[in-house]
């Protein structure tokens, strides 16, 4: 039986030989394992092919934004988001200004805005993993008239939109602001109501 080269001793700068037919190779040991000079292997930092951080029981970690969510939510998409906004302007006409701003004090209490009540999606606070507050959820939604100032407001929501067009967890100059999210809530897990 032929000897098993150890691959993991350290090189004395000469070229070590690859095993020949026949050879097996030996396994570096797994992080948490000692390895032959009697170390601990330390985990190795996260990164693309490795294994997902730790997360808290009923979340998960989203591999496309970076960020733990909760089980049964993703984030909202870009085609989710856009139709959002045109849909605001529909109901803003619709409902004569007036009537969406007293729906929006309404839902702004759940985190939502009108149309994200209507298309299933909250706005989530990832450092407090909570919904956003209706304080908050406020000065998100102030924040948006930033856009309607001529000239300069339509360059800063160009800027916004290219941002949540671009980033991997879609946030916009307002979610920026506000320090928030937008998931899609099918199963509306994340209703008050729900337990978490």
């Amino acid at each position: 039986m032929s000897q098993v080269p150890d691959w993991n001793a350290p090189s004395s700068g000469q070229p070590t030989p690859a095993p020949q037919y026949g050879q097996a190779y030996q396994q570096a040991p797994q992080y948490g394992q000692v390895n032959q000079q009697g170390m601990m292997v330390p985990a190795p930092a996260y990164g693309p092919g490795m294994a997902a951080p730790p997360v808290p029981a009923g979340m998960y970690f989203d591999q496309l934004s970076g960020l733990v969510l909760p089980n049964g939510t993703e984030l909202a998409s870009v085609g989710r988001r856009i139709g959002s906004y045109f849909l605001a302007a529909l109901l803003l006409i619709v409902t004569l200004f007036i009537g969406y701003l007293i729906w929006g004090a309404i839902t702004w209490a759940k985190g939502q805005t009108p149309t994200q009540q209507l298309l299933g999606m909250q706005t989530w606070k990832p450092q407090t993993r909570a919904n956003a507050t209706w304080g908050e959820q406020f000065l998100r939604e102030v924040s948006r008239l930033l856009y309607a100032i001529p000239f300069i407001g339509w360059i800063v929501a160009i800027v916004s939109f290219f941002m949540f067009a671009s980033s991997k967890d879609h946030r916009a100059i307002h979610d920026q602001i506000g320090g928030t999210i937008v998931l899609h809530d099918p199963n509306k897990v994340l209703q008050p109501s729900a337990p978490m």
